[in-house]
């Protein structure tokens, strides 16, 4: 994904309202051994950008004065209640440098699942993203997480995530092994359940 931005020379506070108030958004790239760069970019085209989950997971294309350089989306400052972007830092990327960031994970098959479908059970994300490390060209936009198997009462855990190749679960995330999504049955549907079979049990008796 490409991204323009222009080179920023004036910086503080008043400058960058200034800033604000022609429609830019100020922001800074660093890493990578170079000296931090400031830069403004356009708000709307920012605004709109900041909307795709790939703008904040992917390694993004970032031209500025004709040259592009690789880099990822490190932070955002948002106004408290305006619709309104404050500030972006952009990381430089080392394609010789593993890196450590956060994917995305997309559920998959909970529809299909026949705890679902059969039993009433609920699946809850616990968690919507996860912690990873790959070299640049190894980075995935999201992983997958398939649902269609996990039952009632079991939990998935981040070690039951696949992963392509290239790609690990950061170290503190791997010794944690968080968990990702679990599948409950309902109290409410428990109770029914309980209701139901005692009532069965009542026809079953012979009149006295």
């Amino acid at each position: 994904m490409k991204v323009i931005a222009f080179e920023r020379n004036l910086q503080g506070t008043g400058a960058s309202r200034r800033l604000r108030n022609t429609g830019k958004t100020p922001g800074i790239v660093y890493g990578a051994s170079s000296e931090p760069q400031l830069i403004e970019l356009d708000h709307n085209a920012l605004w709109h950008a900041l909307k795709k989950e790939v703008f904040h997971s992917s390694i993004l294309d970032l031209e500025v004065a004709g040259k592009s350089q690789q880099v990822l989306l490190r932070d955002v400052q948002y106004h408290p209640f305006r619709q309104l972007v404050l500030h972006v830092d952009f990381q430089r990327v080392d394609p010789n440098k593993k890196l450590h960031t956060k994917v995305p994970l997309h559920f998959m098959n909970q529809e299909t699942n026949p705890a679902v479908k059969l039993a009433g059970a609920v699946i809850s994300h616990v968690v919507n993203e996860i912690e990873i490390e790959c070299l640049p060209a190894a980075l995935p936009e999201f992983l997958e997480v398939d649902l269609a198997k996990i039952e009632a009462g079991q939990t998935m855990h981040a070690s039951d995530i696949p992963l392509p190749a290239g790609v690990a679960l950061t170290a503190h995330v791997a010794s944690e092994n968080p968990v990702i999504a679990s599948a409950t049955i309902p109290a409410g549907a428990v109770a029914d359940e309980a209701a139901d079979a005692a009532a069965g049990e009542g026809e079953a008796k012979p009149a006295a």
